[in-house]
């Protein structure tokens, strides 16, 4: 009966609203939290990421996209280590990765597991249509995408073979 309790408390505390704006997330290798609700009038792209994966030259046409789009758009790069461990061992290594090879400047989070019993609230949203109102999701590799409208909406998901650059996503910038 406890535990029960508890996973309610739990469940309910995870999911404070209908929109990706409720949430906050860690920051990478920083005490700084993300609060999603300060990209409110903008569009935020989120997407798990890794270091050592093939689809790891995205992040060059994600930092594109972050700046052409920057009036519009948040990037948002999410890491994961769940997909075969391509992501590199401390958020530190992580962060140095990025900034050297890439020139990453949008905002990227703490690791997080993007499915599994330990899924991280956000991608919990992201992926059930009873929490994000558009759609059931399974992120099935490094590189899925998530847009997200001004209003904290889900707009569609893609999945890692879709590029950054690609028009199906930027038709919704336009």
């Amino acid at each position: 009966m406890i535990q029960c309790l508890l996973l309610y408390i739990s469940f309910w505390a995870f999911n404070p609203g209908s929109t990706i704006h409720a949430y906050k997330i860690q920051a990478l290798d920083s005490e700084e939290v993300i609060d999603l609700s300060s990209f409110e009038g903008k569009k935020i792209l989120i997407v798990n990421v890794a270091s050592k994966c093939g689809y790891t030259s995205q992040y060059e046409n994600l930092q594109k996209l972050s700046v052409q789009y920057e009036d519009k758009l948040e990037v948002i790069g999410f890491p994961c280590d769940q997909f075969l461990g391509q992501e590199l061992d401390t958020e530190a290594e992580i962060r140095t990765f990025c900034t050297s090879e890439f020139h990453v400047t949008f905002p990227m989070t703490t690791v997080v597991e993007v499915k599994g019993k330990n899924q991280h609230p956000i991608y919990r949203w992201l992926t059930q249509k009873d929490l994000n109102g558009k759609g059931d999701y399974k992120v099935s590799w490094n590189f899925n995408k998530f847009l997200i409208d001004e209003n904290g909406e889900l707009l569609e998901h893609f999945s890692s073979k879709v590029k950054p650059m690609d028009e199906s996503i930027l038709k919704y910038l336009r």
